[in-house]
């Protein structure tokens, strides 16, 4: 069959194939659609002309479906699946207002939660879901209208707004910064990073002029914050967000050997930050527009209270 005759498939032709291989007879599948097993026949025939294959096999008043129409009832039925959650995603009012978030836990927990109220204020209906992942959803598949993920900005094909930097500062346990006087000495020690992070370790050497450096060894993790427990308890020098590593350095968990200024020269490009990840057409959805026009007008440097200093 040429794709031009897919084109013309009717769909109603499709919908009726649907119905009887559901029933498994011409007769319910007419009860069901109000119309004559005639006309449910006719159907099921203009469908065999336009592919050129026999989807049903008649044994007197009984009907069995061959291989072939099996498998097309697969994909019929996903179709109309999906057909009926279009439908109902853009006719529910309660859809109209919601809003499939997805958000970095760092972010959420960090910055979002406590100024979430702000957004509420400004679209009391809203209904917001909000789910957390360090990964760039699927858009599609996992139903997000909007991400905030952490990185240096690379999604292509997506619209990418900087909503704030992550700046960071070397830090790990006293006792391990005894042996830290140089960015040299970092070579013999074992560097920590998150998995998102591969290569923030690779721009922070090259800024301190490591660029040959090869490390004794890495350790990565899955998030940040079981990273810093990490340099905490000694088993290497992390990279600590600044917000983190404040109550950190001066109760003494944690010490900076090259200087908490050590990288605040790094060129931009070259520290990662949070940033709002969507779509391009998913801004013509009014309350995603919405919730996009508020999160960067956010004046996001503005630092949340410092984290509790127990670490569970």
């Amino acid at each position: 069959m040429q794709d031009a005759s897919l084109r013309m498939i009717p769909l109603n032709a499709l919908r009726v194939f649907w119905v009887v291989a559901r029933k498994g007879s011409f007769r319910a599948a007419a009860d069901e659609l109000l119309v004559s097993p005639q006309a449910v026949s006719q159907q099921i025939k203009l469908l065999e002309e336009i592919l050129g294959v026999p989807l049903f096999e008649r044994k007197g008043r009984v009907i069995e479906p061959t291989e072939r129409a099996i498998v097309l009832s697969h994909f019929v039925q996903a179709g109309f699946d999906e057909f009926a959650e279009g439908v109902r995603r853009i006719s529910s009012s309660a859809y109209r207002n919601r809003i499939n978030i997805n958000v970095s836990p760092y972010f959420a927990t960090r910055y979002l939660m406590e100024r979430l109220d702000r957004f509420r204020d400004l679209l009391p209906g809203a209904d917001l879901r909000l789910t957390t992942m360090i990964e760039l959803p699927d858009f599609t598949a996992d139903e997000v209208d909007v991400s905030i993920q952490w990185g240096f900005g690379n999604w292509k094909d997506h619209e990418v707004r900087l909503l704030v930097h992550d700046p960071k500062i070397i830090c790990c346990s006293p006792a391990l910064a005894q042996k830290i006087k140089t960015p040299a000495d970092l070579s013999k020690q074992t560097l920590l990073h998150p998995v998102l992070a591969r290569s923030l370790w690779s721009r922070v050497l090259s800024h301190l002029g490591q660029t040959a450096c090869d490390p004794a060894g890495e350790i990565e993790f899955q998030d940040a914050a079981t990273m810093r427990r990490g340099a905490i308890n000694g088993l290497g020098v992390g990279l600590v967000s600044e917000i983190d590593s404040q109550e950190d350095l001066e109760s003494g968990r944690l010490v900076a050997p090259l200087g908490v200024d050590a990288l605040k020269d790094m060129d931009e490009a070259d520290i990662p930050g949070f940033y709002l990840v969507l779509p391009k057409s998913h801004r013509r959805i009014k309350a995603v527009a919405t919730f996009c026009d508020w999160i960067t007008q956010e004046n996001w440097n503005v630092r949340p209270d410092p984290p509790s200093a127990s670490l569970p």
